[in-house]
């Protein structure tokens, strides 16, 4: 019988808690050698992950982890998201695979990410924290993680079963170190007492359990005041951010770090602190070098130390936005799990109007940020006040708010019990408001609300860079647009569809160009070029290519291959450093006949009920790069009912596709649209690259078909 089934036989009369799941999470860390970890459940009904166990470091060092989303770039978000264990066997991995982590604690420690899961439902995740000089992670170490996440699932299920599920709590339930022997002896005591060096020992939350005499002297207080409290409480010459981060670093790496502080009026000590699994062992000596520092923590108020960190994290979060909608989400997936909220909304004051504008909300009641939206900024209301004033508003209740605000006209969210509104202050002035919403009472802390503050200024800062994005992403996407045709011509005997579909990453704009140019009665032109780059000077150089080859086109012998040579030569004369890729084709619409030249561009796609092709055809250089450069012209027929589809590399080009291979899919796909309208055609062969989140390139595609 596995130990496993043992422990789920000795728990089978009871219904399993959070104690059954930490002992199970203590065993997960003993396996892979580390000395630290924690384990999260998932919101019931949410996508938020929320520490619910913690063991081997003070909650204040992981506080900014207490609430992540699923969508957070986190170890321990991603090995539940992707449902695989994430190994990160140093500091550097972490800062390169999560940088956003590592601003939070940038320490030099190895992480294994674990999630718990269980068919299609994730029910949460564990990590560890160990040594970072660790060989890498073993088979068996990864079979064990196997079988204690398992064990884990189990107790959830189990739990669930009985009626007595395991919900996240507000707090991490922390794991009480092995019990330590409260008498070390007297011939130990004795040997400690010759040391000159004072020792103190520090529990896993930072407390002093143990103090020497010398140690006592050295720091100028006795055993009575500093057992039972962290020393930088109890020494206020220790409350140094700088300290409190040689205390993170020992903690988290379980390396021995040092610093040295002044004890007043002019004694300096050295404290060298030395980690293990229950706590760190700090020795304390006279010195005349200064070093660096330690650690504070408290369950309420974090320290600054800890708020230094959780605004970074924050703020690290908030560089990633680029729009006003980005920011949005931000705010809502990472920053508003991060404070503990269970809603937000943010409003922009309109001053011409003098009103609050919602430009956003998650986890509100609808209808009730709606009788917000549009309220007077000079109203007597929470959130009009701190648009405003640039005074934030916090309410540990509901009761706290009607008493201030008890106007009937003031709209409150009865299931909501803590507030905060928070002005959003950007280059001195307030522009709108930040309303955050908390399921039970909240106690904001002097800290917490100094973070609060500050989250409000980052978020008003983001929101003005997002504002400005998008005012110069649509001028940058007005412009080009009004450099591509407003519509194809009519040509009798051809029915045509062109798409195009700007990048989804970034604010540059390329230089993807098409056009359809009737020539006179059963002839036309058609062309499709991309200029090199994705800035305002490509967007320029398509519109003076789109130009030339609309004028030499319809020239009285405006043949392909002539055509490109001469803009060729036109675009070498303006000793641009831009090339382009273009084909050129000229189609009689009676006969079906195509005379095609390209410039470097990917070959056309042929197809027909019969099947589709790659139009294999003689190339040339690109535009722009040899005035002398000639470009070769090809034949081939165009039937009726056949399509043709010009298009550029952004259609087909993906990362670790083969370009061949997807010209020939598409070509292919082509074929299996022949009965659809050239319209839905050229819909159905964009779709699937329309919805790809994040597309650096443009794309631009053409489609004709030749008409009865």
């Amino acid at each position: 019988m596995s130990d496993t089934t043992a422990r789920r036989e000795e728990t089978s009369d009871r219904a399993p808690g959070l104690g059954d799941l930490g002992e199970e999470l203590r065993r997960a860390i003993r396996a892979v050698g580390a000395h630290a970890g924690a384990l999260y459940l998932r919101e019931p009904g949410d996508s938020t992950l929320v520490m619910s166990v913690l063991s081997g470091v003070a909650r204040d060092i992981v506080r900014s982890w207490f609430r992540v989303a699923l969508t957070t770039g986190l170890p321990v978000a991603e090995a539940a998201r992707e449902r695989h264990l994430v190994w990160l066997p140093s500091g550097e991995e972490l800062a390169q695979r999560f940088p956003r982590a590592a601003i939070t604690v940038p320490y030099d420690f190895a992480t294994v990410a674990y999630p718990l899961a269980r068919d299609k439902e994730v029910l949460g995740g564990f990590f560890t924290i160990g040594r970072s000089d660790r060989p890498g992670l073993s088979s068996a170490e990864r079979q064990a993680l196997a079988e204690h996440a398992r064990a884990m699932v189990d107790i959830l299920e189990r739990a669930r079963s009985m009626g007595q599920p395991i919900n996240p709590t507000p707090s991490p339930y922390m794991l009480r170190p092995p019990p330590q022997s409260a008498d070390p002896g007297e011939a130990l005591a004795t040997l400690v007492g010759r040391l000159p060096e004072g020792l103190c020992s520090l529990d896993v939350n930072g407390r002093v359990t143990l103090v020497t005499d010398a140690a006592a002297e050295l720091l100028g207080r006795s055993g009575e005041d500093l057992v039972g409290h962290r020393p930088w409480t109890a020494l206020p010459w220790l409350d140094n951010p700088v300290y409190e981060d040689r205390y993170r670093a020992a903690v988290l790496s379980h390396r021995s770090t040092e610093f040295v502080a002044l004890c007043p009026p002019d004694r300096w000590l050295s404290f060298r602190l030395h980690p293990g699994e229950t706590g760190v062992s700090v020795l304390i000596s006279p010195t005349e070098v200064e070093w660096e520092g330690e650690e504070p923590h408290t369950r309420q108020a974090p320290t600054r130390a800890s708020v230094l960190y959780h605004i970074l994290h924050l703020a690290s979060a908030l560089t990633e936005a680029a729009s006003v909608n980005d920011v949005i989400d931000l705010v809502a997936d990472e920053i508003v799990p991060a404070v503990g909220a269970s809603a937000l909304a943010l409003f922009t004051h309109v001053p011409e109007r003098r009103r609050l504008r919602l430009i956003g909300q998650r986890g509100f009641d609808p209808a009730f940020v709606a009788g917000i939206d549009g309220e007077s900024a000079d109203a007597s209301a929470p959130a009009a006040r701190a648009a405003t004033t640039g005074v934030p508003g916090f309410f540990r209740s509901l009761r706290e708010l009607e008493m201030v605000y008890p106007s009937p006209d003031v709209y409150v969210q009865k299931d909501m019990e803590g507030w905060a509104f928070l002005p959003l202050v950007a280059s001195g002035r307030p522009i709108g408001a930040c309303m955050l919403g908390f399921t039970r009472p909240h106690n904001f802390t002097v800290q917490e609300r100094a973070v609060l503050n500050s989250l409000g200024g980052l978020i008003a800062q983001a929101l003005e860079r997002a504002r400005l994005y998008d005012l110069k992403l649509d001028l940058a996407r007005g412009l080009q647009a009004g450099m591509l045709p407003r519509w194809l011509p009519r040509v009798d005997g051809l029915s045509s569809a062109a798409r195009y579909l700007p990048g989804s990453e970034g604010m540059d704009i390329g230089g993807d160009f098409y056009d359809l140019i009737p020539l006179g009665p059963g002839r036309v032109a058609a062309v499709i070029g991309d200029v090199q780059g994705h800035n305002v000077s490509a967007a320029a150089l398509m519109g003076q290519l789109r130009t030339a080859v609309l004028a030499y086109a319809t020239a009285r012998d405006g043949r392909p291959g002539e055509v490109l040579t001469q803009t060729n030569r036109l675009l070498c004369m303006m000793e641009s450093e831009l090339f382009a890729s273009c084909v050129l084709l000229r189609l009689d619409t009676v006969s079906g006949q195509v005379r095609m030249a390209r410039a470097g561009h990917p070959e056309p796609l042929l197809s027909g009920p019969d099947g589709g092709r790659v139009l294999e055809s003689p190339d040339g250089l690109l535009l722009g790069i040899d005035p002398d450069a000639e470009y070769p012209e090809t034949e081939f027929e165009l039937p009726t009912g056949a399509t043709l589809a010009l298009y550029t590399d952004g259609l087909v080009e993906a990362p670790g596709t083969d370009l061949d291979e997807a010209k020939a899919e598409m070509a292919e796909r082509l074929a299996t649209l022949h009965r659809l309208p050239v319209d839905r055609a050229a819909d159905e062969l964009t779709s699937d690259v329309d919805a790809v989140p994040h597309r650096r390139d443009d794309i631009a595609l053409l489609l004709l078909r030749a008409m009865p």
